[in-house]
């Protein structure tokens, strides 16, 4: 008999899907505020979103590990629900070090970098136990729709999330107010605040002690590979220091650690197609190609935004300062909101001529919360009015795709491409809509590199699904990477204003990241083949 989703239960958790939306999304309007306060470099700027996402790579590889050398899943043992609110409390503690730091005499950068890994460092914990939390409130054939809909909360979160923290650091786009690292504490006393509240409202609710029954799968060929992408990726942490104390530039620490981990990754794989014992998981190629997917993906669509900013304070892309670009950034985080509405419109059981219907319509009324949201925190929309354009291609996109993962993954990824290669060709708010677009592409492309990395693992699906989690890295690493390229043009500026090439060509990082993502696809696929999956012919075949 199958289990009915508990809607008032399943409303409480959805809560912290929409704090981890909010606040990540929020980070683009903390960055660029960063890098004015502390006088940074570009990538120095985006050693916030390493630290932010860096942690989400810790906190599950120490809870691997904790798991592996105990031999007791620990988040079994104390159960989803505890296992959230432990989380909620680690990013209430980051939160409120965020806010003292601000009111301290003298404030460091790298004081920030601390507080902002550990309410990610929250965050880890809160991701690890409510995904599975989810599809466990009700039956399993329903916990994919319930995964979209909090999806779709989350999405909500980074439509709100830049224009609540900018609203509280410059007042509205009329006022006259400067933002001051006092502003800060306003900000994350109000963030610990509401994480506390969602603290004792999941300590107080009956919520079912939901736990899972697999066994802890033992993989010490992976953890292996773990531990070292760990430890090469720990420089990019401390690039400051080691620039100051050995002479080595920033960007040759965010590159070779880069280069370094997907060398990892690729050779992991080699070698479980050499001899699969000892790899867990990891011994399915279609898995390593879906973690190293995942990385990319992260990476690309934070990289995407973080750099935003900088971006747009060039005269050639609107001459917007941090104070105006609130409503275009919330644009982007909006696009995925619009794309990820869209896509949860495959879970409801109607015909299929209404589902083409509710494709076409639902991203236009995704679009109009957008907009007012945006008129309503009294940014001017006047540079939304085109955007609709950029939306019928992600209507043609879902259309042409008929809900199949891999060709949806696929025209995607190359429908991004194409958006990054125009825009590295034109200026104005064309160029702005090409680069804004790609949150469109962005928004479906993970459940579909999920889907595809974890067919066919069988009892490793569990353990496939934490080391893609992990993945969540490639967040970390690529907005330095592309940031490396912008501070090429230091030096440059006239009038205040950088006038080099490399701020503008520094998305070449994206459009590579799409090439692989579309290459990926077709990898993928043919892995899959190989050991008899067809995944979009099973997909079809199941509607």
């Amino acid at each position: 008999m199958n289990q009915q989703t508990k809607w008032s239960q399943f409303g409480t958790l959805i809560i912290v899907f929409f704090f981890w939306g909010f606040v990540a999304a929020s980070n683009s309007i903390f960055i660029p505020f960063c890098k004015k306060f502390f006088d940074l470099d570009q990538l120095q700027s985006q050693l916030i979103g390493s630290a932010f996402y860096g942690a989400y790579f810790y906190g599950s590889l120490i809870l691997y590990l904790m798991s592996y050398m105990s031999n007791v899943d620990i988040l079994n043992k104390i159960g989803y629900k505890k296992g959230i609110i432990y989380g909620l409390i680690i990013s209430v503690a980051g939160a409120l070090a965020l806010a003292l730091i601000s009111t301290s005499a003298n404030p460091t950068f790298g004081m920030v970098l601390v507080a902002f890994f550990i309410i990610a460092l929250g965050f880890s914990l809160q991701q690890t136990a409510a995904q599975p939390f989810a599809i466990a409130m009700g039956s399993p054939e329903t916990g994919a729709h319930r995964l979209n809909m909090a999806g779709g909360v989350n999405s909500f979160g980074t439509l709100l999330g830049p224009l609540a923290v900018s609203f509280m650091l410059f007042g509205s786009a009329t006022s006259t107010k400067e933002a001051t690292i006092g502003n800060i504490e306003t900000v994350y006393f109000f963030l610990a605040g509401l994480f506390t509240l969602a603290a004792l409202i999941f300590g107080f609710s009956k919520l079912p002690k939901v736990t899972s029954d697999e066994t802890l799968e033992k993989s010490p060929k992976a953890m292996r590979s773990l531990l070292v992408i760990g430890i090469v990726f720990l420089p990019v942490l401390f690039a400051d220091w080691i620039k100051e104390n050995t002479g080595i530039a920033k960007s040759v620490v965010i590159y070779a650690s880069l280069i370094i981990i997907l060398s990892i990754l690729f050779g992991s794989m080699i070698a479980a197609a050499k001899n699969k014992h000892g790899w867990g998981a990891m011994q399915y190629p279609q898995l390593v190609l879906g973690m190293i997917a995942i990385f990319v993906y992260v990476g690309v669509e934070v990289t995407i935004d973080n750099n935003f900013g900088a971006f747009l304070k060039r005269p050639e892309f609107g001459g917007y300062d941090e104070k105006h670009n609130s409503h275009l950034i919330a644009l982007y985080w909006g696009s995925l909101m619009i794309g990820r509405w869209t896509g949860a419109v495959s879970v409801f059981n109607v015909s299929k001529s209404v589902k083409r219907l509710l494709v076409i319509i639902v991203p236009f009324v995704a679009f109009g919360i957008i907009c007012l949201a945006n008129y309503l925190k009294g940014n001017d929309i006047n540079d939304f009015k085109w955007y609709w354009i950029m939306i019928i291609f992600l209507v043609g996109a879902n259309l042409y795709s008929q809900e199949k993962p891999v060709k949806l993954l696929l025209t995607v990824s190359v429908l991004a491409a194409a958006f990054i290669l125009i825009s590295l060709f034109t200026k104005g708010m064309v160029t702005n809509y090409c680069i804004i677009a790609c949150g469109l592409c962005c928004s479906v492309m993970w459940p579909c590199i999920f889907a595809l990395a974890v067919a066919g693992l069988g009892k490793y699906t569990s353990q496939g699904s934490a080391f893609l989690i992990m993945m969540i890295l490639g967040g970390a690493i690529i907005p330095p990477a592309q940031g490396a390229l912008i501070d090429l043009d230091l030096g440059t500026e006239v009038n205040g204003i950088t006038t080099g090439p490399w701020t503008h060509m520094s998305y070449i990082v994206p459009l590579a990241c799409f090439a692989y993502l579309a290459w990926h696809t077709i990898k993928s696929r043919s892995e899959l083949r190989k050991q008899g999956i067809d995944f979009d012919q099973q997909i079809a075949g199941g509607h």
